[in-house]
């Protein structure tokens, strides 16, 4: 994306605040995708991950009237959900939070071998490919949630660090040496524990049972496996859409991000379509 395309996205934040319903649904329809894999990696489940993406928009629908162009439109939304998903306490591992030490001692010590078949006839290599989608995304819960974050727009988005420290309310430099420390303690992880990515002896296919009978994997509802991967060329240009106004750039590759599901793209259209529109877009 460059400055004209910045200027089209101002051009539409005008008309949707002046009452324009097709600009606010470009709008929403334009970063719904984003906002889900954020809100994914910093709550851990798809079903989490689908409420709190609800209220972010929502939230960016109704705070629409203050974006002033200081930042790219897709920094200000950034901001708004990372604040918002940092003090996120309805999803499921805040009420059953991680540490590194129960993720390696389960590892260690999960008797796996007890467990009988629960693939209710879905093929293991797929459950398997679940569970490691399932297991590197849950892992990021053992982080506090600002560490969690700062990985997550370091690593996963490869946000510049003046935007992020921006974004985050702290300086380039701060955010680079915090975001070292966290790519370090995840690495030793891996390194010690999994046998996908490190020199671990777990292994997905492994556990597949386990996972199963720990609920950590549903075999009848396959969350990663099933969403549709978004190309790595879209999210590249989501990134340059934040930097392109604040004159950065830098090379990048992505982990897989998804496509938000159908379900809640029904819910936000349900949304936008219902009497109670104009009582958001007038907030």
């Amino acid at each position: 994306m460059n400055k004209k395309t910045n200027e089209k996205l101002e051009a539409l934040v005008d008309k949707a605040t002046a009452g324009d319903k097709k600009a606010l649904e470009t709008l929403v329809t334009g970063v719904q995708d984003i906002v889900f894999n954020l809100a994914l990696r910093m709550l851990g489940t798809f079903s989490d991950a689908e409420d709190a993406t609800q209220d972010i928009l929502l939230k960016m629908i109704t705070h629409l009237s203050s974006f002033r162009g200081d930042s790219s439109f897709t920094t200000w939304v950034f901001s708004i959900a990372a604040n918002h998903l940092k003090n996120y306490k309805k999803h499921m591992f805040a009420h059953y939070p991680l540490s590194f030490e129960y993720y390696g001692d389960d590892i260690e010590n999960g008797k796996i071998q007890d467990v009988p078949d629960l693939t209710q006839n879905v093929e293991k290599d797929i459950l398997a490919e679940e569970l490691k989608m399932s297991c590197t995304n849950v892992m990021l819960q053992c982080l506090d949630t600002e560490s969690r974050c700062i990985f997550i727009l370091g690593t996963m988005f490869k946000v510049d660090s003046r935007i992020a420290g921006d974004i985050l309310e702290m300086t380039p430099e701060a955010y680079r040496q915090r975001l070292s420390r966290i790519r370090r303690k995840m690495a030793d992880f891996l390194g010690q524990y999994c046998g996908e990515y490190g020199g671990g002896r777990c292994k997905c296919k492994d556990r597949v049972n386990y996972a199963i009978q720990n609920r950590r994997i549903n075999p009848l509802q396959l969350d990663y496996t099933v969403s549709k991967e978004i190309p790595a060329k879209t999210m590249l240009e989501v990134k340059n859409a934040m930097e392109d106004i604040d004159d950065l750039s830098q090379d990048f590759s992505f982990c897989k991000s998804y496509q938000s599901p159908e379900r809640m793209k029904h819910l936000i259209q349900e949304l936008l379509d219902s009497a109670q529109f104009s009582i958001i877009r007038n907030s």
